[in-house]
């Protein structure tokens, strides 16, 4: 008999995991990690579909027999190939029929199975659970050009908590985001990434996220944890405007210029005609400096609108001349120094660096930056 496995159970599993559902349902959304199995193709799923609304239940198994029976074979040799030590997980959309029966294929075979408890259906809805799990989240802020992404992925490397969105993404946030990017996951997809990272996250440890606004490209920040980001309290890195062009120069500048007017063109409206028409005459001159220069007055005042708006503790760090990784080892250093702490709180202020350490400026009556550390 297969093992049933609860979803926060089942992803944790070591075998295989196998989506027996159809491959335009695993397309649209599936575990992260797991892999396509279909036991019946998009059009063969419709075929016994109609079946059963039109004949019934029993009418629509014989068929779905008809249509899988020969397939038994196939799917052992591509088990087999899978998991050479015979071991895998099963999930079809409620844990019915289509699991159950991949799974006693592969059982007569010798495989031992593991079930997920009420399918990809009971995953989606677990996840919808965990999100509203609070996190002590710190957002990263800081204008276009500030290395936002490549401090998180110092951050990661630190050991410190990070749920980067825009790499679920595959898109970095603005009009020029998808450059150099795979194609986005489904808004599905995207949700069920952060299920996956979210259900790991320790809530009594800090978690660091990058300011966003509610969608990323196409894929929606899920409200809950959008409504958590909202309220957390703002790290902001400041750079000198000469030193964000720099680093957009090095991010942006390789690629095709006719894909950086492209996207230059979709913030006419907001940039307005005349600045949108000299930035792509700057860039069509390879002149990307001064491109990024005039574009960089939009995103300017987006963010800076953005962060009026929070009723959030606030705070600048000075990252001036560092790298990433610099500046990602002093905000590691300070907030294990204040979890360390139960007195020290948040409020308005600013971080200064001084060489590896920096100085918190505290205000009384702030809220506390991690909750119970």
């Amino acid at each position: 008999m297969p093992q049933s496995f609860p979803p926060d159970k089942f992803l944790n599993i070591s075998s295989p995991l196998l989506d027996v559902r159809s491959p335009a349902e695993y397309t649209a959304g599936h575990i992260p990690g797991a892999l396509s199995f279909p036991l019946f193709t998009d059009e063969e799923r419709a075929q016994v579909g109609t079946c059963y609304k039109q004949q019934g239940r029993n009418q629509a198994v014989e068929l779905g027999f008809a249509i899988a029976g020969p397939k038994f074979a196939q799917f052992i040799a591509q088990a087999s190939r899978l998991t050479p030590d015979r071991q895998v997980g099963l999930y079809c959309w409620r844990g019915g029929m289509r699991s159950s029966a991949v799974a006693w294929v592969l059982e007569m075979a010798g495989f031992q199975v593991s079930l997920l408890i009420g399918g990809y259906k009971a995953f989606r809805r677990w996840g919808q659970g965990l999100f509203r799990t609070s996190q002590n989240i710190l957002m990263l802020g800081g204008m276009t050009g500030t290395g936002k992404t490549e401090i998180l992925r110092a951050l990661r490397e630190l050991e410190e908590q990070v749920l980067d969105l825009e790499a679920l993404a595959n898109h970095r946030g603005s009009s020029y985001g998808a450059l150099g990017q795979p194609s986005q996951p489904s808004n599905e997809q995207f949700r069920n990434l952060i299920i996956a990272q979210w259900a790991g996250f320790n809530p009594a440890q800090p978690l660091w996220i990058e300011a966003e606004s509610k969608r990323i490209g196409h894929c929606r920040i899920p409200d809950e944890i959008f409504q958590q980001m909202e309220q957390a309290p703002v790290i902001e890195v400041k750079r000198a405007r000469s030193e964000r062009l720099e680093l957009l120069v090095q991010d942006y500048g390789q690629f095709a210029v006719e894909d950086l007017v492209v996207a230059t063109e979709r913030i006419r409206k907001r940039l307005g005609g005349l600045k949108t028409q000299q930035a792509i005459d700057f860039l069509k001159q390879e002149k990307f400096s001064q491109a990024f220069d005039l574009i960089l007055d939009y995103y300017d005042k987006t963010y800076t609108y953005d962060l009026k708006r929070r009723s959030v503790p606030f705070h600048e760090f000075d990252g001036g001349g560092q790298s990433a990784f610099e500046i990602a080892k002093q905000l590691h250093y300070s907030v294990q120094k204040i979890s360390q702490s139960n007195n020290n709180v948040w409020g308005g202020s600013s971080l200064e660096s001084e060489g590896d350490d920096v100085n918190w400026e505290l205000i009384n009556g702030a809220q506390t930056l991690v909750g119970n550390l």
